[in-house]
């Protein structure tokens, strides 16, 4: 996709939704981190259900250690791979009490020394609750980048980097939302939603619906 391509593109998803966010509800970074931990594999509705209980409950990183992970494993069994979620959420919570006081690092280093956060986890925490331009590449965003032609790439990190070149400076810092957003909801897996898709006319797709 040509760079003349890819601003107009942007353009387009910006004016579709101006202040793009994420779908995942919470109150403070932490729960923010928790819930992009839990949603690994598993929907943002799906994790929304049980957070609602949990972060009323426990809300911080201090209550969800003292949960202890039997009864933490009971709001979250109804999402995919908790016993090993449960296990994370409680290292990691205990992790930051022990080296930040409780409190979500802006750091990349120290987020991702965090039990359950890699790369990607850390990405979302640094471009929502710290606003820095970076994009996290999931599944959804994985594919749009290689199917519509955007920045395609063999695996999750060249298309990250591909996507931090490709995308202009005036729109990186929303990009990861805009293009999640798209993937899930129009540019989906299975069967692609081209006939009511803003940037169909741009996408390189050679088999469009």
């Amino acid at each position: 996709m040509t760079p003349k391509k890819i601003h107009l593109m942007f353009e387009r998803l910006a004016a579709a939704e101006p202040h793009p966010t994420t779908e995942l509800e919470y109150a403070t970074p932490f729960q923010l981190l928790a819930a992009v931990i839990l949603s690994a594999q598993a929907t943002d509705k799906g994790v929304n259900l049980a957070t609602r209980a949990l972060f009323r409950d426990a809300p911080t990183a201090r209550k969800i250690a003292a949960l202890g992970e039997k009864k933490l494993a009971g709001y979250i069994k109804t999402i995919g791979l908790y016993p090993t979620k449960t296990k994370n959420l409680i290292a990691m919570s205990r992790q930051l009490l022990e080296h930040h006081d409780g409190e979500v690092p802006h750091d990349r280093a120290a987020l991702e020394a965090l039990p359950g956060v890699g790369r990607k986890t850390a990405n979302v925490i640094l471009n929502t609750i710290f606003h820095e331009p970076v994009i996290a590449v999931d599944t959804h965003i994985f594919r749009l980048a290689n199917r519509t032609g955007l920045a395609p790439g063999k695996d999750v990190l060249a298309v990250e980097n591909k996507l931090q070149k490709a995308v202009p400076a005036a729109y990186r810092l929303h990009a990861h939302h805009w293009l999640i957003l798209h993937g899930r909801y129009v540019c989906k897996a299975r069967k692609p939603e081209c006939r009511d898709c803003i940037i169909r006319d741009l996408c390189e797709y050679p088999e469009k619906t």
